[in-house]
């Protein structure tokens, strides 16, 4: 971990001037784990990654180039364009917390392919229940009956606090959203919808209309009805200080509210208020909210804001939505759901990503009278609820328990959260380290004093300078200014030491490319 940056002189005495580390260790690179084209612009120690007795089976399968080939010319081009790296990252396995490209080179995994692998790639317990229930029965639909599905049905419900506990299971976030919206215009009577901007609850054409993020719209008409109110985003938003938000890190904006009063809460609850009062009729169907914002940029609001503005939607007929797919299974650390933090029970509650570890699995919990809506009509999902995927996803809760990984997230999120804001202290480009848990934001900006976003070549070369070392993390944000940390929940604190020692020369190195 760091504690102070200085001059460190490197075998041969050359001097880098770097963080100095307790626990990180360095090491010269060397063999077939780090290859010296990857890296060749990089310091000569870099930090040594934690060990792993996983073995990787050997790969014999297409090339890179060959990859490469096909997705240029068989894949959909937005797939190239969503591709990370210059140098393209081709994943060959994976095991826990570890990810090896096809040449054998381990690397950290702080993304969990979007926060989706909850409790370890390839965790051994959730492959053997997906291996078992495979050579049983595949898939069916639920015109028939089978065991995993209730099973799973019970497991989940009983997880939630009452009244939530009837569930419906989809396929994936933007199916869970779609489908919660139109439960809450059936369920009210009502059209009107309210989001936040810089919000994120899928790309469907449906859901689009509640995501608020230029990046994923197109120049059509998607999600009427849908409206936003100002995202209450205590660092890049108007009002914010110093004691908002429900984390181990805060804002160093200053404040001067007393402890049982924040003036940000109220400032934002009223731009909710306008809303409400001129943007939407005087009965709404719903809001969504996520307990905190994900693909927006890890986004807390001020305490209680949540639950002022539950009430305020409650008054005009409107059901309130927890979107929990990136903050739900205990990734927070807390609880095993988010809402919980701002003592709130939410009408419907959607969840995906990390429910099944990464096999495609969504679902929708509410009430009875909520999920009574749905029979005025049909509706019939082929997929969702499948044999496979219930049991994949009863052993991800099992492991969750077993493993203690809401416990372990609490504990390594909460050091990295107070190891991260050592450095936004000493590097101007860091302006912001916010979240609870593994669901981790770094706000970085030209300098803090403007706080304009980084440009996206920078964002750019340190994501790639970390991937040369060892370390996967992700982007979001509306400007794309966030780096994103939400790794598998069984990474230890060792793992957490090693991708601070990368970040943190990263970092440094970016300091140094702006001289």
């Amino acid at each position: 971990m760091f504690q102070a940056f200085s001059r460190i002189t490197l075998p041969g005495g050359k001097d880098f001037f770097g963080p100095v580390v307790n626990q990180a260790t360095f090491h010269r690179l060397s063999g077939a784990l780090w290859q010296k084209s990857a890296v060749n612009k990089l310091p000569p120690d870099l930090p040594e990654m934690p060990p792993c007795d996983f073995k990787p089976e050997e790969y014999k399968s297409l090339s890179g180039e060959r990859m490469l080939e096909i997705r240029k010319r068989n894949c959909n081009p937005i797939i190239m364009r969503n591709t990370y790296y210059k140098k393209h990252l081709h994943v060959h396995q994976g095991y826990m917390q570890w990810l090896w490209d096809i040449n054998g080179r381990r690397y950290l995994d702080l993304f969990s392919g979007v926060a989706t692998v909850s409790v370890g790639h390839c965790h051994p317990k959730v492959n053997a229940a997906a291996q078992k229930q495979m050579g049983r029965l595949w898939h069916t639909t639920n015109i028939y009956m089978n065991s995993p599905i209730h099973e799973y049905a019970e497991k989940l419900a009983s997880l939630l606090p009452d009244p939530l506990k009837v569930i419906y299971l989809t396929n994936s976030g933007s199916e869970a959203n779609d489908l919660a919206m139109l439960m809450a215009r059936v369920y009210t009577g009502n059209f009107d919808v309210i989001t936040f901007r810089g919000g994120y609850h899928g790309a469907s054409p449906y859901a689009m209309g509640l995501t608020s993020m230029a990046a994923y719209k197109y120049p059509i008409a998607p999600g009427i009805g849908c409206h936003t109110t100002m995202c209450p985003d205590v660092f890049r938003g108007p009002w914010g200080g110093s004691g908002c938000r429900d984390s181990p890190v805060q804002t160093i904006r200053e404040c001067n509210c007393s402890p049982d009063c924040c003036q940000a809460k109220d400032m934002y609850v009223q731009q909710l208020k306008e809303v409400l009062d001129t943007s939407v009729s005087q009965q709404i169907a719903g809001f969504f909210a996520e307990p905190i914002q994900g693909i927006g940029g890890v986004v807390q609001y001020p305490k209680g804001f949540l639950k002022e503005a539950y009430r305020l939607v409650r008054e005009r007929g409107g059901v309130c939505i927890a979107d929990e797919v990136q903050t739900g299974f205990g990734r927070t650390g807390s609880d095993l759901w988010g809402f919980k933090a701002h003592d709130v029970v939410p009408d419907i509650v959607t969840m995906a990503k990390g429910i099944a570890n990464g096999f495609p699995m969504g679902a929708i919990v509410t009430t009875q009278e909520v999920a009574n809506a749905l029979t005025r009509g049909s509706h019939f999902n082929t997929f969702g609820g499948n044999p496979v995927a219930c049991s994949i996803a009863s052993s991800v809760l099992d492991t969750i328990e077993e493993d203690g990984l809401q416990q372990n997230s609490a504990q390594v999120g909460t050091y990295l959260l107070t190891e991260l804001a050592k450095l936004r202290d000493k590097f101007d480009i860091i302006g912001d380290v916010r979240g609870k848990g593994l669901l981790i934001g770094v706000e970085m900006v030209k300098d803090k004093v403007s706080r304009e976003p980084l440009p996206g070549v920078e964002m750019n070369e340190i994501v790639e300078d970390c991937k040369d070392m060892g370390l996967l993390i992700g982007k979001g944000g509306v400007y794309g200014q966030t780096f994103r940390i939400k790794p598998p929940m069984c990474i230890t604190k060792d793992d957490a030491d090693f991708a601070l020692a990368v970040f943190g020369l990263a970092i440094q190195r970016q300091m140094e490319r702006r001289l």
